[in-house]
């Protein structure tokens, strides 16, 4: 790859290894992630996903290899890499409407009074944000009286707040009902098109994305492949990555639906501290 296209790159891993404690988790990783590209990371429970989050929120560094994040070394605190964890559940009585919760990802670290312009600005950045999720009808209500779907969409623009380039989202799927998984599905498609955001989702059940991502990025058996949805969701490929029998149905429309791979899958690492 030339300097310059390894420049505009969103993501360039060159032969990195990632180890957890003194346990190395994978090795010789070699991948480019491009503007704009919806990208979801699959892999057995344990495999080291979480790992990759961590390197490109700059909170580990590789154990061997490079690794460049907008063209940068990773580093901790990034404010052009947004970062959605896994959701919690929240209690009814939270106090917090959702439109203050969103603004927490502007200056949720700050002390202090705003200056009325930095106010203003803030403000309109929150508005543009919960817009973009299309949660302006409960944007007022307390975030905890709300579903699992409309607190996730908060949770997607509060990250979005701070205009991020890269988007890094931790199973933002688990725990929804299937039109929810759909509806965030698409909507995360969306803003990487119209926003040209670079977004990794960490998933267990493929079958809502399918339709709308770019890639699949595997994490598995101590190494790391990507590719294209229709070569490498196959039924051999993802028996041999999970080690358990999983198939792959196509319909008469030639839409394909994996079977097996949910159970398989669940992901349950420590998220990434920030």
């Amino acid at each position: 790859m030339a300097p310059s296209d390894r420049a505009r790159a969103a993501i360039v891993a060159d032969d990195v290894a990632a180890t957890y404690g003194r346990r190395l988790i994978w090795r010789g990783a070699s991948f480019t992630i491009e503007p704009g590209e919806f990208i979801v990371v699959l892999g057995p429970n344990g495999s080291g996903k979480s790992t990759l989050f961590r390197l490109l929120l700059g909170l580990i560094p590789p154990a061997a290899g490079t690794l460049a994040v907008l063209g940068q070394r990773p580093r901790r605190g990034n404010a052009q890499v947004g970062y959605v964890p896994q959701r919690r559940e929240l209690d009814r009585d939270t106090p917090v409407r959702g439109r203050d919760f969103v603004h927490l990802g502007f200056d949720g670290h700050r002390w202090g009074f705003e200056l009325p312009g930095v106010a203003r600005a803030a403000h309109r950045q929150v508005d543009e944000a919960i817009e973009a999720v299309n949660a302006e009808p409960y944007a007022d209500r307390s975030i905890g009286r709300l579903s699992g779907g409309e607190q996730q969409r908060l949770l997607l623009a509060q990250a979005l707040v701070g205009n991020p380039r890269l988007l890094l989202l931790d199973e933002p799927l688990a725990s929804l009902d299937l039109r929810n998984q759909v509806g965030i599905s698409e909507l995360v498609a969306s803003l990487a098109r119209t926003l040209q955001l670079t977004v990794l989702l960490i998933a267990h059940d493929i079958n809502p994305l399918l339709p709308v991502v770019d890639r699949v990025l595997y994490v598995a058996h101590g190494g790391v492949a990507i590719g294209k949805p229709v070569d490498v969701i196959t039924g051999p490929t993802l028996s041999r990555l999970y080690g358990s029998p999983i198939e792959v149905l196509h319909d008469s429309h030639g839409h394909m639906f994996v079977v097996g791979l949910e159970a398989e899958s669940g992901h349950h690492e420590a998220e990434p501290a920030r």
